[in-house]
């Protein structure tokens, strides 16, 4: 009780908190996106209910990574070495998270554009998947992005309270944020589009960081604001033409 009261007193431990959860945020803003487009092709009714359910364990399992800080941190110790270049369990798993975030994205691409998709795809592909294997894949890609920021977060700080505060904060925060970015991107077909293009971008980023080419996560953010503001304005400019083709009329 001494040791909480004590953070609670401590400026500096205020501080940490602040940053750690406006970290997870961020980091959290790829994981949204996945969870959107993963759960808008469930049944209507299922979908708040998968995104509830699913963030929700995510965030026990985030609270159970951090109970295990400590092995977590030596996943970065080096398993292997092929031409001189080091492989650590992290790298393992961001590989493997990135691959199949590439694999995710491009296969719903081709969903989209395929003029024909009922020949492409079986019965059991189609328009919704099961509430269950939507869950699993969310956790699954948790989990690649929990152990990432996990090992961030132990870089800015040595409490546990802290961390896992921030965590409580940043999940509250996606699960306030879920249902409002899912049902915008549902009704804005083209933001779909731009969606699947941010998940191949930060699949390749963490292919990348996996084989030790560190990309900074401000050019990947700065990349889809900038992306993002022009689809704005395209979309603006979509409804002042269809406003003037309806006053015409």
């Amino acid at each position: 009780m001494d040791y909480i009261l004590s953070l609670l007193a401590s400026p500096e431990a205020w501080i940490a908190l602040a940053t750690l959860i406006v970290m997870e945020v961020v980091l959290g803003i790829d994981n949204l996106i996945f969870i959107s487009i993963l759960t808008n092709k469930l049944p209507e009714e299922h979908r708040e209910r998968a995104r509830k359910l699913g963030i929700g364990m995510a965030l026990v399992m985030r609270l159970v990574l951090l109970g295990t800080v400590a092995f977590i941190v030596q996943l970065t110790e080096p398993l292997f070495e092929v031409f001189g270049q080091g492989f650590s369990w992290r790298d393992l798993i961001l590989i493997a998270g990135g691959l199949f975030l590439v694999w995710k994205a491009t296969r719903e691409i081709h969903h989209n554009v395929d003029p024909d998709p009922d020949a492409a795809y079986s019965e059991s592909d189609k328009a919704s998947i099961g509430v269950t294997a939507a869950i699993a894949q969310i956790l699954v890609l948790d989990l690649v992005f929990s152990i990432d920021s996990i090992i961030t977060a132990v870089g800015m700080t040595d409490h546990i309270p802290i961390m896992m505060a921030a965590v409580i904060v940043a999940v509250s925060v996606m699960l306030l944020a879920a249902t409002p970015l899912a049902n915008f991107i549902h009704h804005n077909p083209t933001i779909v589009m731009l969606a699947l293009g941010f998940l191949l971008l930060i699949g390749t980023t963490l292919i990348a960081d996996g084989f030790g080419a560190h990309v900074p996560k401000g050019y990947i953010y700065a990349a889809m604001g900038f992306s993002a503001l022009i689809e704005g304005l395209n979309m603006l400019s979509r409804r002042a033409r269809a406003r003037r083709r309806a006053s015409q009329s």
